[in-house]
């Protein structure tokens, strides 16, 4: 096997997969390397995401939904089913099929665009004297490479407390989080975010007792406060109990339990004592290993690869996309960066414009957003116009029988130009790409009222949303 290359790629998570392709698809001779090995030693790529993240969580979402589903919803559709048992063993064992489906998938992209795949731990060797550079490959496919351009998309880890590591027997990061061999009786979860509140919701469906306890002072801040209101009272209802603005004290394990004093928001002393407590708290950069003194790479004080808005870092044909590099931790950033950084190598014009990067929170009721917040933009000053539309109004919503939430499309006062979209309700997840979609193009939301949407569809909210702009809704 050659091991000299147009593009080397150390990481074959969403960024690092994604480039890899993208540059062979170009005509570059590539290697991607990633050390992520299942128990027996084989190749699992695709990063935190495809492994411990998007794709297992949305997995045992699902599976999840279906129980709560057959628990408490098949009544009202006239389908008695009898007692409901859950198998646990058999619903990861699902998530652990998808997970792998997906491996094999990012495998044999690999091989139909001719990407030589190395399974190990890439790092920095150092700069020859022509300018590339040398990488070393420590694991399975051992060897040294040399590289004309460098991708580096190693990821991010789980934030653990201070001094609580985790074990992922009893205090979980994201893994264990999702592979626990039995239902917890009673779950802590530290953090509200993304993960907080999805794991939380699996764990809570499939019947343990959640309390997820967080430290900002308002629930879900980076959201629009009226999606977080909304989101707030569902979750309460389903029986998710959330504490925001608490201050922890020392958490302490014994054998069986966890017990993590606390604050909350009114200055009360509290206790919550869990089988298992999830941490959530946030990700960190991950360039353990990566060996950047040997080459002079710039990390920044918090460990993240300094790069400027092209992902180019202070080395010449170095690259830095995804979690290790500024801006949000999402996979489909990371994805547009990859390819973005593959264009640009290839001396085309790659773009990621980060204005329209969609965040999405996959519980139950979904949440999803693009562009500014209402607050946000009265915050600057913006002369602003707002329409809503419920899906209480839909009947799409009403036929499936989930009719919780709303669309709400900010457009400016002047121009009509949408500046934000916020969604809380049944697949808002897919919905959001329409409205990401036009503000890309600038578009106004008149532009989305004059569009037909089929009927009956969950898409007619977005186009009864912009209509309410301008204070014409047909159907509320």
């Amino acid at each position: 096997m050659s091991t000299q290359f147009d593009v080397v790629v150390i990481g074959a998570g969403p960024g690092g997969y994604i480039a890899a392709i993208r540059a062979a698809q170009l005509g570059k001779k590539v290697a991607c390397i990633d050390a992520w090995v299942d128990e027996k030693g084989n190749a699992k790529p695709g990063g935190t995401c495809t492994n411990v993240g998007c794709i297992p969580s949305k997995a045992l979402l699902q599976s999840s939904e279906h129980y709560e589903q057959a628990n408490h919803h098949f009544a009202e559709h006239g389908i008695e089913v009898g007692s409901v048992k859950l198998k646990l063993e058999t619903l990861i064992g699902r998530k652990d099929t998808v997970v792998k489906q997906n491996n094999d998938g990012i495998q044999f992209l690999f091989k139909k665009n001719k990407v030589t795949f190395l399974v190990g731990k890439g790092s920095f060797v150092g700069k020859e004297a022509d300018g590339t550079y040398k990488i070393k490959v420590d694991g399975k496919d051992a060897k040294e490479l040399t590289a004309t351009h460098v991708i580096v998309a190693t990821g991010s880890a789980p934030r653990a407390l201070p001094g609580l590591a985790f074990d992922e027997e009893q205090i979980l990061s994201n893994d264990g989080a999702l592979r626990m061999s039995s239902v917890p009786k009673k779950l802590g979860v530290i953090g509200a975010g993304v993960i907080g509140l999805e794991m939380g919701s699996v764990w809570r469906r499939l019947g343990a007792e959640v309390t997820i306890l967080e430290a900002a002072p308002a629930f879900l801040a980076m959201a629009d406060e009226a999606v977080a209101k909304e989101a707030k009272k569902a979750f309460d209802k389903q029986g998710l109990k959330i504490e925001v603005g608490v201050k922890l004290g020392e958490i302490k394990q014994t054998a069986k339990q966890v017990k993590i004093p606390y604050t909350t928001a009114k200055g009360e002393e509290q206790t919550l004592e869990v089988d298992r407590l999830i941490v959530s708290i946030g990700r960190v950069p991950y360039t353990d290993g990566l060996n950047a003194a040997a080459v002079g790479l710039a990390l920044n004080e918090r460990g993240f690869i300094e790069v400027d808005g092209d992902c180019k870092t202070n080395l010449p044909n170095v690259w830095a996309v995804g979690d290790v590099v500024r801006g949000p931790m999402l996979a489909h950033k990371a994805e547009e960066e990859g390819v973005a950084v593959a264009e640009r190598i290839a001396g085309k014009h790659g773009h990621v414009n980060f204005d329209t990067i969609p965040s999405v929170i996959y519980t139950s009721p979904e949440m999803a957003w693009v562009g500014k917040t209402e607050q946000q933009l009265k915050q600057e000053g913006r002369e602003i116009k707002v329409g809503s539309f419920p899906f209480l109004a839909n009947g799409r919503a009403r036929a499936l029988g989930d009719t919780t939430g709303f669309v709400k499309i900010i457009a400016d006062a002047k121009t009509d130009e949408v500046l934000g979209a916020h969604i809380i309700g049944p697949m808002a997840s897919e919905l959001i790409s329409e409205l990401v979609t036009i503000m890309e193009f600038k578009g106004a939301a008149e532009d989305i009222a004059r569009i037909c949407h089929a009927h009956p569809t969950l898409s007619e909210s977005v186009k009864e949303a912009a209509l309410a702009v301008d204070k014409r809704s047909l159907n509320f």
